[in-house]
């Protein structure tokens, strides 16, 4: 019995052991409470008690995103003129690296040799101004006739032929004058010396601006859209299919303009942004628009 009366005994017997087994517990918290501040409060943490708050840190959170991955270039800096495998990539791939509406392949020979018979003058050619599916420039406009020439070189030296490097354009002397400064210099004059010039030209200038606009879907269709939208490539509603348009219609339009400006991945193909060009919203959205008027 003694010892099973022994087993319930507390271990604290006595008030001296009480208060020491008290202190021992308030002393642990309160170490715990210290480690756990002095944690939140390092410097070297990611979150509160950093210089988060700081101004150069709110700025850079606030940053528009669009500045992400881009640098401001001087507009009136000469243009740097892409490599043949870049234009490649980023324009001829689309159709040239899978044969999309009749390009030749790649490395394909056959495909390539007739076409290389014709020559290189023939192909340069073919490649600015397009040739039947083919848009001029792959449907980038902002492309230069020697970026063109390059990405042509770049395909077909890999294709059979033995095409030489273009060469660049001969830049223009040092301190000769700027071919624009003599035409700008005759405009002004008579702007200096006659008041009828601004009510000339004026109504002219108002004029034209929404013609230009109205002409801007048609211009970017032939362009860029006409590759797909003109055979119905890829799953592509071709030009004036009133059936095959009828259920994209019924999205109505701001579908339309995001999946014409942001590209859409369909059942059947793939719609690149902005068809593959580097034009303006305002411009895509004015092809949309050209397309549907044609296809109510």
């Amino acid at each position: 019995m003694s010892d099973a009366h022994n087993e319930h005994e507390s271990v604290i017997r006595t008030p001296k052991q009480l208060i020491v087994a008290v202190a021992g517990f308030f002393l642990v918290i309160v170490i715990g409470i210290i480690l756990l501040v002095s944690f939140v409060t390092d410097t070297h943490t990611a979150g509160a008690g950093t210089d988060s708050q700081s101004a150069a840190a709110v700025n850079a959170r606030i940053a528009p995103v669009a500045a992400e991955g881009f640098t401001l270039r001087d507009a009136n800096a000469p243009k740097v003129l892409q490599t043949a495998e870049a234009v490649y990539t980023a324009v001829c791939a689309a159709c040239h690296a899978s044969g999309l509406a009749g390009a030749p392949k790649i490395t394909d020979t056959a495909a390539w040799g007739t076409r290389i018979q014709q020559g290189y003058d023939t192909l340069l050619k073919h490649a600015i101004e397009g040739i039947r599916a083919m848009p001029p420039k792959g449907g980038n406009p902002d492309l230069d006739d020697v970026e063109v020439a390059r990405a042509v070189v770049y395909m077909t030296n890999q294709s059979g032929a033995a095409f030489k490097e273009p060469a660049l354009p001969a830049a223009p002397a040092a301190g000769a004058p700027a071919m624009d400064a003599t035409p700008v210099a005759a405009v002004a004059t008579p702007a200096a010396t006659s008041t009828t010039v601004p009510t000339t030209v004026a109504p002219v200038a108002a004029a034209a601006a929404p013609a230009l606009a109205a002409d801007s879907g048609k211009v970017l269709y032939n362009q860029a859209c006409a590759l797909c939208h003109g055979a119905g490539i890829a799953g592509a509603p071709k030009f004036g299919d009133k059936s095959a348009w009828a259920p994209r219609l019924a999205q109505g339009t701001a579908v339309l303009y995001q999946h014409a400006i942001a590209g859409f991945q369909g059942k059947a193909g793939m719609m690149p942004p902005k068809g593959g060009s580097t034009a303006p919203d305002a411009d895509v959205k004015a092809a949309v628009d050209y397309m549907l008027s044609a296809a109510k």
